[in-house]
């Protein structure tokens, strides 16, 4: 887990070693156990590592292979043990002990064909010198992130956007990106930044820079299949499941530092603590490591869960409680942090989760990202998994569906509104956001249109959706800006490939049955976890006390929003702020401050 710079010059011009330098230096967060820069011609490359596997020297980088090819690589393989061995009955030989140089055999072997092999998350750029070229890559699902640009007479990429405004002076907003963000709330949706001109590889992408021409192809190497399981009795379902999720979890607790798990007390973090704390006392005396971020708000508190877990499990529980003065020291920082607005204030409680675990030298951490979108966590699923229960059974099993539904906490009556609602949702964020200028909503609309609309009503395609655009990507930026700020790896499991293509593809009966959500995995972890948390039926994750963080702000809140002049283009001159829910004041406030913080043109 580290962080890459690059630069290439598109004049020809010898790569700068004090410009590389400059980028490594405004990510040394990411990496603060070594540094290296390496220059090749017009190409200069540079990475800080975080050192997790292989803590030798001989796991620095950039890392070189026989002369043809050399690697920066943030990120980790988690199934690197078992393509060596392939790799070694194909008489290759290694050096070190790391990852990384299994990448690159791999790719000597495979080519470009390797990526699909990895299980693992990463974004890596290898230069290989006999085709003259750059074979950039991200994960699946983009976990570890990848940012570039062209600037000038520059191609500029990098782990985060800090790095490529340090060599530039791009400080111009994309309107497009912050509009979607306060009328629609997407963030990180496509491949644009909040930035105009700084721009993100897409998961499941390769970019080949070829270094001749200066130009570069994108390619797709993956897509979610679903497969058949038709003839799988519900028992080898279950029993497939099961062995998928206990198998990701284990190859993430591959380390040579120490491993912990976030643990807010839901279903999905609580499972994977309970998986990993069961792999962990086959190998280890220790209990295993965990983590929690109690609110001091009781309606969001869920600490009690969090101990239930701790007890049952056996696990080394560290319970962080962050003050209203830590979230007011923080506001600015997590701003920075985060280099993009986003979406609310639990964002603070993982921050603050994150820096905790480095305080207690707990350096890689696993967590329960994706859970939701993979097993039909959200309400907002149940249209189109009781169309489908209606398409499959007819229209008795379908209001029988919906009657059950109700152990979800949704009534009767409530559902009924849920159809008409995701077909007027347009219409009602529209007027919701009737306090910025008639103009700008044009615009927002325009583009609303030019998306893909979110189809609430196929199952498969908009779980899809929000894994590759409007859900699961801003959780994972959040989550990688927060760990990594405070040189922390994180480590998703129900993101395994595997994990994922397979829960996406068992039949929408294992997720969801007689009303009770993700039905599989609790299923699979019934043994492990007390019944109070296997069937609960609410969920909060890491929720901050908001109301009283909201209120305390109040003023500064009205000052900051009244003083950006971004703000003041987009907005309506008449605007009531304290009409304003929450999630919309926050929206205005975050952007104002980031405005501040970035020195936005």
């Amino acid at each position: 887990m580290c962080g890459i710079s690059g630069i290439i010059n598109l004049n020809k011009n010898p790569a700068s070693e004090t410009e590389i330098s400059r980028m490594n230096e405004v990510i040394h967060h990411r990496g603060p156990d070594a540094s290296q820069i390496y220059l090749y011609k017009n190409l200069g490359i540079g990475h800080r590592r975080l050192s997790i596997i292989d803590l030798s020297i001989d796991g620095n980088q950039p890392m070189h292979y026989k002369e043809k090819y050399t690697i920066i690589f943030n990120g980790e393989i988690y199934n690197y043990i078992e393509i060596k061995n392939e790799l070694i009955k194909n008489e290759y030989t290694f050096e070190t002990n790391s990852d990384t140089e299994v990448i690159l055999c791999a790719y000597d072997y495979w080519g470009e064909d390797c990526v699909s092999r990895f299980n693992g998350m990463w974004s890596f750029s290898i230069l290989d010198k006999e085709k003259n070229v750059l074979f950039i890559s991200r994960d699946r699902f983009g976990v570890k992130p990848f940012y570039y640009a062209r600037y000038n007479s520059q191609f500029i990429f990098g782990s985060e956007i800090k790095q490529i405004l340090e060599i530039t002076n791009f400080r111009k907003v994309n309107y497009t990106i912050l509009l979607d963000y306060l009328v629609w709330g997407f963030i990180d949706h496509t491949n644009n930044t909040f930035f105009e001109g700084i721009s993100k590889l897409a998961p499941s992408h390769n970019l080949v820079y070829d270094l001749n021409t200066n130009d570069y192809q994108i390619k797709k190497y993956f897509d979610i299949e679903k497969t058949n399981y038709s003839g799988y009795k519900d028992d080898q379902v279950l029993s497939l499941f099961k062995d998928t999720l206990y198998d990701a979890v284990s190859l993430r607790l591959r380390s040579d530092v120490k491993v912990g798990t976030c643990l807010s007390g839901g279903l999905d973090s609580s499972s994977i603590a309970a998986i990993a704390s069961s792999l962990n006392s086959q190998r280890n005396v220790n209990p295993f490591f965990a983590i929690h971020a109690m609110s001091t708000e009781k309606s969001t508190d869920e600490s009690e869960f969090a101990i239930q877990v701790q007890e049952h499990c056996s696990l080394d529980l560290a319970i962080v409680k962050p003050s209203l003065d830590d979230f007011i020291r923080n506001i600015d920082e997590v701003i920075y942090t985060q280099e993009e607005p986003f979406g609310g204030l639990s964002i603070y409680m993982q921050y603050f989760v994150m820096q905790e675990s480095r305080k207690k030298n707990c350096v890689v951490l696993l967590d329960g990202q994706g859970g939701d979108e993979c097993l039909l966590g959200y309400e907002r699923y149940y249209p189109a998994i009781f169309l489908e229960q209606r398409n499959l059974n007819g229209i008795r099993e379908f209001i029988k569906g919906i009657r059950n539904s109700k152990i979800s906490l949704i009534k009767m009556l409530g559902f009924t509104f849920y159809f008409p609602i995701f077909q007027l949702r347009k219409c009602l964020l529209i007027k919701k956001a009737n306090f910025i200028k008639s103009k700008y909503i044009a615009e927002a609309d325009e583009s609303h249109l030019k998306m893909n609309s979110v189809n609430y009503f196929n199952l498969f395609n908009l779980q899809k959706q929000e894994i590759y655009s409007t859900q699961l990507p801003a959780l994972l930026r959040y989550e990688d800006k927060n760990s990594m700020r405070h040189s922390i790896e994180a480590r998703l499991p129900f993101l395994d490939y595997r994990m994922l293509q397979l829960s996406l593809s068992i039949s929408f009966w294992h997720k969801i049955k007689n009303g009770w959500t993700k039905f599989i995995l609790r299923q699979s972890v019934d043994s492990l976890l007390p019944k109070s948390i296997v069937w609960r039926k609410n969920k909060k994750g890491f929720e901050a006390p908001t109301n009283e963080w909201m209120k305390y702000i109040e003023k500064d809140l009205r000052n900051e929003i009244l003083a950006s002049n971004l703000l003041k283009e987009i907005l309506n001159e008449n605007l009531n702020i304290e009409k304003l829910d929450n999630n919309q004041k926050w929206r205005l406030y975050n952007v104002a401050k980031w405005e501040k913080i970035y020195k936005l043109k």
